[in-house]
């Protein structure tokens, strides 16, 4: 189902026959992406924050959650972690303990090995739980959460993990102050999450690729606002993502 393949920054990623596309962005590189795109944003957001309920769509071969643990340990930031993650491809979790993982992950080796045979780990302070299923389903048992990693195949081939109907259900579960990381600047994902009740900013790191931030209240962030009203006032056939066609 899976071809290894590596990428630019030397980390290794996986080829999905079944959607046609990379787990990541081989120009940017698997751990590069996952620091860039998810974590660095989502904890330069809540950087004053000592207990984070983080949910990653979907757990994949794990590099937003691994890099998370390794961003923390690397910074030695005091902050406590409950990571609860949905992946449908059982056999590619069982695989990840004789996966190819960079150098980073070297020290926390013990919790990919955990998480490949158990599909949980927990220490004093870091929770993961892995939920192999239906993402759809999953995340309707969850609540209070501070950051989302929106890191699904693209709406091309996954819909159903950028509808509206999806992310009203994400709505629900974030705390006040949640912020939402995704690689995808598309129109119809920004109106998708737009009309779920996020408000949508545009990041542009330096020698980065744009990207989404989605905020469930206008905050004064490092970031573009973006008036979704307006860009769809302008553009009338820019067209939400919807479960029906």
């Amino acid at each position: 189902m899976h071809n290894f393949i590596k990428t630019f920054d030397g980390s290794n990623t996986l080829y999905s026959k079944k959607y046609d596309q990379h787990f990541h962005d081989l120009k940017t590189g698997a751990i590069e992406e996952s620091l860039t795109k998810h974590v660095i944003p989502a904890f330069e957001f809540h950087k004053n924050k000592k207990n984070l309920r983080i949910l990653d769509i979907c757990f994949g071969i794990g590099y937003n959650t691994l890099s998370t643990i390794y961003y923390i340990k690397k910074h030695s930031l005091n902050v406590k972690l409950d990571i609860y993650s949905p992946e449908l491809d059982l056999e590619l979790i069982k695989s990840l303990e004789n996966f190819d993982y960079p150098v980073e992950f070297e020290n926390i080796k013990n919790i990919i090995k955990e998480l490949s045979k158990n599909f949980k780990y927990e220490d004093k302070d870091i929770k993961i739980e892995l939920f192999i299923g239906d993402a759809r389903k999953y995340i309707k048992t969850l609540d209070s959460i501070d950051i989302v990693y929106q890191d699904a195949f693209s709406s091309e081939v996954n819909r159903e993990l950028w509808s509206v109907e999806y992310f009203k259900d994400i709505y629900k579960i974030c705390s006040d102050d949640c912020v939402l990381t995704t690689y995808s600047i598309a129109t119809p994902v920004r109106l998708s999450l737009y009309k779920a009740g996020f408000e949508i900013y545009e990041i542009n790191p330096i020698g980065k690729k744009k990207q989404t931030l989605a905020l469930k209240t206008k905050k004064d962030i490092d970031g573009k606002y973006i008036d979704m009203q307006l860009k769809q006032q302008r553009n009338k056939e820019a067209k939400a993502i919807y479960d029906q066609f």
